[in-house]
């Protein structure tokens, strides 16, 4: 067995606020978290008898600010006030410090009964020995969290998803009228497709994105005397995030890795091609804009009122497109090259190994996963339900999606929730370790072929010892 190093990463303040607020990966993956222990999954210990009446003291640790933390503690304490076994207490850790802490708290043996988690930190925890087996918590005839959020460590079960994201292509409705009346385009046949059965194939997105890119004198960029150095609307853009770029890999029949996670596939020649493609699009077909930041998120694309379509996660909903964006939108499904896939992901909640209770624990966790105690979020369009039922008893849809947070009701319904139900699979990190460092580095990689300077072979040969010694580090 290898010796086990204390990792103390600082989460970076960015994504810890995001988890807070969304529990979703729509910035870069947090620092995987670690600590000194054995190489399994922990079973799950007995809970002691608390025949004497006082009630099973139960932690939960998160980050966040003293208003967030004092929420979870409201949501707590209803928990509290429904049974008379439980009591949780919710522990405040500041966000800047939260992996660090939690590994001397490891190292100490004082680890909280449970607690939030970066994505991109659970299979590390797995691997010391961190994580409880919590493949008990749901039982026959339960609705159960959707396979794909089930983050899994040599095929156990040590973590869900708190909250369901799924990436989508938005579109910001006014422009796409405004281009297409000025262009004389049928605006029917410019719409992103809501259904998975009409979607676009890539060649056809990408040439609905040039019919919509127009430069400033009117002229689009499949018209031969197009300017593609003075650009006025953009038709597309892509977010270039690399755990969000994994989707186009796997959509073109590759991936980042296999599907078992037991090999590193990034210089696949489809993974390659794939990536190669999204680059293209400003390099070669002038239809997005060349990409100066990861963080091209609808804020800076739709909301620049300057690009038509752009991909991006469901959570933004409820974090620009319902609260704050000035035009009406819409939301279709992503186009395909070979399969037609969406990528998801959510910040899971976990039973710590060394919990004493770990069946009050995983109540605890069962109890907190139900929509109705997260319902303000779902309603808003933050969060998307993590149980199967939302997405196949039409009831539950219905007062999931028929609110006006949400754009049209059968658009959303086609569009985000059958989408999610029939397309969806698991982002890497649910099955795969080292994940933060990977796609760290994947992000210098890509730098030099967005500012064209590198195509996306050269940039992948030029590193794969590097990025294959990552994977090979954090998965032997």
């Amino acid at each position: 067995m290898k010796n086990k190093k204390i990792v103390s990463t600082v989460l970076a303040t960015a994504m810890a606020t995001a988890m807070v607020l969304t529990g979703c990966g729509n910035s870069n993956q947090a620092p995987a978290a670690s600590a000194d222990a054995g190489s399994q999954p922990a079973q799950t210990q007995t809970s002691s008898d608390s025949g004497s009446g006082e009630r099973v003291h139960i932690t939960y640790a998160q980050w966040g600010n003293e208003t967030e933390t004092a929420a979870t503690q409201k949501v707590a304490d209803k928990f509290n006030s429904e049974q008379d076994r439980i009591e949780v207490e919710v522990v405040k850790i500041d966000h800047d410090t939260y992996v660090t802490k939690l590994n001397a708290m490891a190292t100490a043996g004082e680890l909280p009964d449970t607690g939030i988690m970066s994505e991109a930190g659970v299979l590390k925890f797995a691997e010391n020995g961190l994580l409880a087996d919590i493949s008990s918590m749901y039982g026959e005839g339960d609705a159960k969290p959707l396979d794909a959020l089930t983050f899994k460590y040599q095929g156990t079960p040590v973590a869900y998803s708190a909250a369901n994201e799924v990436l989508n292509l938005w579109y910001n409705i006014d422009l796409l009228n405004e281009v297409c009346e000025k262009q004389n385009l049928d605006v029917k046949e410019m719409t992103p497709p809501a259904s998975a059965a009409d979607a676009w194939d890539w060649d056809t997105f990408v040439e609905t994105a040039q019919k919509l890119t127009i430069d400033i004198n009117g002229k689009n960029a499949l018209d031969p005397d197009f300017d593609p150095n003075n650009i006025d609307i953009y038709g597309c853009t892509i977010n270039t995030l690399p755990w969000q770029l994994e989707v186009w890999a796997l959509s073109n029949g590759g991936g980042y890795y296999s599907k078992d996670g037991s090999e590193c596939t990034i210089n696949d020649p489809a993974t390659v091609d794939a990536l190669q493609k999204i680059a293209d699009l400003s390099e070669v077909y002038h239809c997005a804009p060349p990409v100066t930041s990861a963080a091209n998120a609808l804020e800076s694309s739709l909301g620049s009122k300057k690009v038509v379509m752009a991909t991006d996660g469901a959570w933004n909903v409820g974090t620009f497109l319902g609260p704050s964006a000035d035009f009406e939108y819409g939301v279709g499904v992503l186009p395909y090259m070979k399969e037609k896939v969406t990528i998801c992901t959510g910040g899971p909640n976990v039973v710590f190994a060394t919990t004493k209770h770990p069946e009050e624990a995983m109540e605890w966790l069962k109890w907190y996963y139900q929509e109705e105690n997260s319902w303000s979020l779902i309603e808003a369009g933050t969060w998307m339900p993590i149980l199967d039922s939302w997405y196949t008893d039409a009831e539950k849809t219905d007062k999931w999606i028929d609110n006006p947070n949400f754009p049209d009701k059968d658009m959303y319904k086609s569009a985000v929730v059958d989408y999610a139900k029939d397309n969806m699979v698991s982002t890497s990190w649910y099955y795969v370790n080292g994940t933060d460092e990977f796609n760290a580095t994947l992000d210098t990689v890509f730098s030099n072929v967005w500012a064209g300077q590198q195509t996306m072979q050269e940039a992948i040969d030029e590193n794969l010892e590097e990025l294959q010694g990552i994977y090979e580090a954090n998965n032997q």
